[in-house]
């Protein structure tokens, strides 16, 4: 079984391209930490490319931008090709079949009343205190947003 699901977020705005078969095609690079930190108290972070056909590629390009969080689920495939030197090169990407926005609603709101989106900036956004809720499913002002309810920390 071949199936990995990851969840970072993006390193650039994706690239759509369409093939000479009219079929879409978006790329990206989801920057993903890793769950431990080195003996430097430092968090490393992976680069992992990402292929994306057809609708999905429309939809990841016309909703996703630069820093936005994103979940994706797909199968991990080595390719090869010759590049413009003649080199043969090996690449292992991830070509996603499901993908699907990660910020919470209140860190997505980067899009302006025609659904046109704004350039994701985190550092300038002014973050609400979220409202309390009987239930336990979405974290409170002090908890991690980042984290799911049933993780094992």
């Amino acid at each position: 079984m071949n199936k990995a699901i990851l969840m970072g977020r993006l390193t650039r705005d994706p690239e759509l391209r369409t093939t000479s078969n009219n079929v879409s095609v978006s790329t990206f690079t989801l920057a993903i930490d890793r769950n431990y930190k080195t003996r430097e108290g430092e968090r490393l972070t992976d680069f992992i490319p990402i292929v994306v056909w057809r609708q999905n590629a429309d939809f990841v390009h016309r909703y996703f931008v630069k820093g936005q969080r994103m979940l994706v689920v797909g199968s991990i495939q080595p390719r090869s090709y010759v590049d413009q030197n003649g080199q043969k090169r090996y690449v292992t990407e991830v070509v996603a079949d499901e993908v699907y926005f990660a910020d919470s609603k209140r860190e997505s709101s980067d899009f302006d009343e025609s659904g046109d989106k704004f350039p994701f900036q985190s550092e300038d956004r002014e973050w609400k205190k979220a409202e309390s809720s009987d239930d336990d499913f979405f974290p409170g002002s002090d908890e991690d947003s980042t984290s799911l309810p049933f993780d094992m920390n």
